[in-house]
């Protein structure tokens, strides 16, 4: 259960981060309300995980990993940004570092 609240928000905050770019430093109402509600929601949902167990390390390991997974590939997909190949090498080595800390973590 607490994988299911984490996962919700990761999806909350980037989502959030996503509307940040196009909120225009907040002068444009729906993507800065997007913002607020986004990152309130997914602070909330991280709490829930981490009442139902989950360890802190692990928590905000893989929500640092995969956020930073997701929101380079919507930039380079959808936002027309660049990614080179060692970015891309380093997500993966973000990404692996976090499946290290997930296995050495006590059950």
């Amino acid at each position: 259960m607490p994988w299911i609240f984490l996962t919700l928000a990761i999806v909350c905050e980037v989502s959030a981060t996503t509307a940040l770019k196009f909120s225009e430093g907040f002068t444009r109402l729906v993507p800065s309300a997007i913002v607020l509600v986004g990152y309130g929601a997914a602070f909330y949902l991280l709490s829930l995980a981490l009442v139902r167990g989950m360890s802190l390390g692990v928590a905000y390991g893989v929500w640092a990993a995969l956020g930073i997974a997701l929101l380079a590939v919507i930039g380079a997909v959808f936002l027309g940004e660049s990614m080179t190949w060692i970015q891309i090498v380093g997500i993966a080595l973000v990404i692996a570092g976090v499946m290290a800390l997930e296995m050495g973590a006590e059950h």
